[in-house]
């Protein structure tokens, strides 16, 4: 397992690498169509992402519908760099953000092929199983401590 550095930044410096991620994983992979994908959310978002050198390997982003609830959203790992701790870097910065942001809770709408790995992180699932984009997803929830 690689250690990733995840940088944190906004939507006009991340858009061309955060969207190849986006694109080649959610589009390209997993057939959720382009508008779908590119919801207009980006620019309102704090953004992550991942980089193996100069090369974009993960992204997500995090919101806040309420200020003290993050929402934790479009988290992507290119499929070669998957098992890599990609995944747990993001959601550490995701959830390094959010306390600094003064979020007490995050919460965030997993696909349920990934469930296990959110859990293992300390997400409880607190939803029966939906529909998003085609895809089969639960919604999930972790308090953050100080």
């Amino acid at each position: 397992m690689s250690d990733y550095a995840v940088e944190v930044g906004t939507w006009d410096q991340f858009e061309d690498a955060a969207t190849a991620v986006r694109t080649a994983v959610f589009v390209e992979e997993q057939g959720v169509s382009e508008d779908e994908e590119l919801d207009g959310n980006d620019s309102d978002a704090v953004q992550f992402l991942a980089r193996d050198g100069e090369y974009p390997v993960g992204t997500a982003r995090l919101r806040f519908p309420e200020s003290t609830v993050g929402k934790v959203e479009r988290v992507a790992v290119r499929e070669p760099y998957r098992g890599d701790g990609v995944g747990a870097a993001l959601m550490r910065a995701v959830e390094d953000a959010a306390r600094d942001d003064g979020a007490t809770t995050l919460t965030l709408h997993a696909q349920t092929h990934v469930e296990s790995f959110y859990g293992q992180l300390g997400y409880e699932t607190v939803s029966d199983e939906f529909e998003e984009a085609g895809i089969p997803h639960v919604e999930m929830r972790k308090r953050l401590d100080g």
